[in-house]
């Protein structure tokens, strides 16, 4: 039992790709020396380099290369037999050309799976939004505990990159409709991308839509039983007041949008623009979540929205935990009164 559940977490951590010195090596390094002929290491191959959604949307070439070649020393460190499947394994990925991008799959606690597609670069295009970022997977880990937040209700994300909050809340949280917005033309390319990826249809919006061609093949299910998708070009600093009515959202959230000041500024006045829309209508419930890496930055955005008038609070932290992480993030998500 509990080499299934070493195999399990080694699956998760592999899937969406993340650090490998997060995995569980000394763990597994104990239990081949306990037991030399256990068929643990190949389990572990099945359920990563093996598993069918690698083998459809495998990660990077060089991440699996070096995954492959970290198992192959902990195999060899034990007095058991050589097992030819990992050797062939690593000849088939040596074979490869090196990717500039790479697929992570975040297993969903419903048995559904997010796929995205990522640059392996962490600066790719000119931006940082072609990379899932930590404060992505906490938002998605308190909205999946927080359904009825998302229920049936219109959402407007904001800076959604390449999508993974999104998605995760359109498969697990059922809203009516959801708006992913971005500005950089590559970020919107991707992102689209991924939300046909993941078996979604786009719509047309009146808010500058980038695609609205038929889904693609990946596709799964029929639209009448999904959310209203659209993927929607939004500039903060010159979108209008009459674009935001268009939008009309329920709730707003967004992930790792305040890390600079001049950026802080330009997404207060676009809130002010968004809380002089709404035409009558009761104010959305607003989310952000943000990792704390500049203390001084997290204040300045705390002060300027009381500069403004915008009221906030903390948002208390939530007991599930999803996505592994590389290590723990200092997350907070604020809730915003406009």
């Amino acid at each position: 039992m509990a080499e299934l559940e070493l195999g399990s977490r080694f699956q998760r951590r592999f899937l969406a790709a993340r650090q490998l010195r997060s995995f569980p090596w000394a763990e597994l390094e104990q239990k081949l020396r306990a037991r030399p002929g256990s068929p643990l290491l190949a389990e572990i191959l099945q359920k990563t380099i093996l598993h069918p959604l690698c083998v459809k949307y495998p990660p990077s070439t060089k991440y699996r290369r070096c995954f492959l070649t970290e198992l192959i020393k902990k195999h060899e460190s034990t007095a058991a037999e050589p097992l030819d499947e990992l050797y062939d394994a690593l000849a088939d990925i040596l074979n490869e050309e090196e990717s500039s991008h790479g697929y992570k799959n975040y297993l969903l606690p419903t048995g559904e799976c997010v796929t995205l597609s990522e640059s392996v670069a962490i600066i790719s295009g000119g931006t940082t939004g072609l990379v899932t970022w930590d404060a992505a997977l906490h938002l998605t880990e308190w909205a999946i505990e927080n359904s009825s937040v998302f229920s049936n209700r219109r959402i407007l994300e904001l800076g959604s990159g390449i999508g993974f909050t999104g998605i995760a809340i359109c498969k697990t949280c059922n809203p009516k409709a959801y708006v992913f917005s971005d500005y950089h033309h590559c970020v919107l390319e991707q992102l689209t991308e991924n939300i046909r990826l993941n078996g979604f249809v786009l719509e047309s919006e009146p808010t500058r839509p980038i695609q609205t061609e038929p889904q693609s093949q990946e596709a799964e299910a029929t639209n009448s039983q999904k959310p209203k998708l659209i993927v929607a070009e939004l500039d903060w600093g010159s979108v209008t007041e009459e674009q935001l009515l268009d939008l009309q959202p329920d709730v707003i959230v967004a992930a790792d949008v305040v890390y600079d000041p001049e950026i802080i500024l330009t997404l207060i006045g676009m809130l002010q623009k968004l809380s002089a829309s709404r035409a009558d209508r009761k104010p959305p419930e607003v989310y952000i979540a943000f990792t704390i890496r500049n203390p001084d930055t997290y204040h300045l955005f705390q002060a300027e929205l009381d500069k403004v008038g915008i009221g906030w609070q903390i948002i208390p932290a939530h007991s599930n935990s999803i996505f592994l992480y590389d290590m723990q993030p200092n997350v907070t998500i604020l809730q915003l009164f406009i």
